[in-house]
């Protein structure tokens, strides 16, 4: 499936977009120099606990990108209505344009969204009918992240066995339960938002599909 670039100018976007980045960036950076390259060197854990972290890492960042640069479901200014579906068609009282049943007006993007959920600042874009798989994909990848992060967390002062050859002059290592605990609270406030959410987005699925089947 092709996807039409779609850019929102929304200051308030772009800020909650700078904070994903961030603790995504934050968690890219910390988690594999203060936890999984030092006991992977003193062979506490493998090399496929890093390369699974890191394709984590990526498939999040990638998903993140795709949901919002992705067209929504943007109506065009002349919509073709085939003359069978002309009922199901009404006038938007804000652009004044026609617009299939089940879309909504979004004012922050200043257009019709076919199907059109929400928006959401934290990808600066609508979740409609073209991006909310990707949208659906972004919560499912930053679970896993998130998950992954708080488990080795937990590993690394429970679990794992104490490091011996860590250079404690290093910024990462003389800060290091600063750094862990900061990412342990982002770890727990992005999962425990997103579950809550994603849940929220698979329970409306399948309430629709239950609906369209009766």
């Amino acid at each position: 499936m092709g996807l039409q670039i779609h850019f929102v100018v929304d200051p308030q976007g772009w800020c909650c977009m700078g904070i994903i980045i961030f603790v995504w960036l934050y968690n890219t950076v910390f988690i594999p120099k203060v936890i999984l390259f030092p006991h992977y060197e003193e062979g506490h854990i493998s090399a496929v606990a890093i390369l699974c972290y890191y394709l984590c890492s990526l498939f999040c960042i990638v998903s993140l990108l795709r949901s919002s640069v992705a067209d929504p479901g943007r109506l065009p200014e002349n919509p073709k209505i085939p003359l069978t579906e002309r009922e199901f068609w009404e006038l938007c009282n804000k652009c004044n344009m026609m617009r299939p049943k089940r879309s909504h007006h979004c004012s922050r993007c200043g257009h019709c969204v076919r199907r059109m959920d929400h928006h959401c600042p934290w990808i600066n874009n609508c979740v409609g009918e073209d991006n909310h798989w990707l949208f659906l994909q972004l919560c499912f990848y930053t679970q896993l992240l998130s998950s992954f992060t708080l488990i080795l967390d937990f590993c690394h002062y429970y679990y794992f066995l104490p490091l011996k050859k860590t250079n404690w002059d290093f910024f990462v290592f003389r800060h290091e339960l600063a750094l862990i605990r900061i990412s342990t609270f982002m770890g727990l406030v992005i999962l425990g938002g997103i579950s809550g959410l994603f849940y929220t987005q698979l329970m409306g699925i399948f309430t629709v599909s239950m609906t369209l089947q009766v």
